[in-house]
């Protein structure tokens, strides 16, 4: 897997209406549909719809 990179601000929105703190996932992958990131300190991968 590739390393992950700082959200956006759009992205950062998109995290935080999910419910999860923006400042510990990184963006491994920004799809149309879908956006992929992984937690900065356990590796952990989400996938939020779009």
């Amino acid at each position: 897997m590739k390393n992950g990179k700082a959200p956006t601000k759009k992205q950062k929105i998109a995290i935080k209406e999910v419910g999860l703190n923006p400042n510990n996932w990184l963006v491994s992958k920004n799809l149309q549909e879908e956006l992929h990131i992984v937690h900065r300190e356990t590796g952990r991968l989400k996938v939020i719809p779009g």
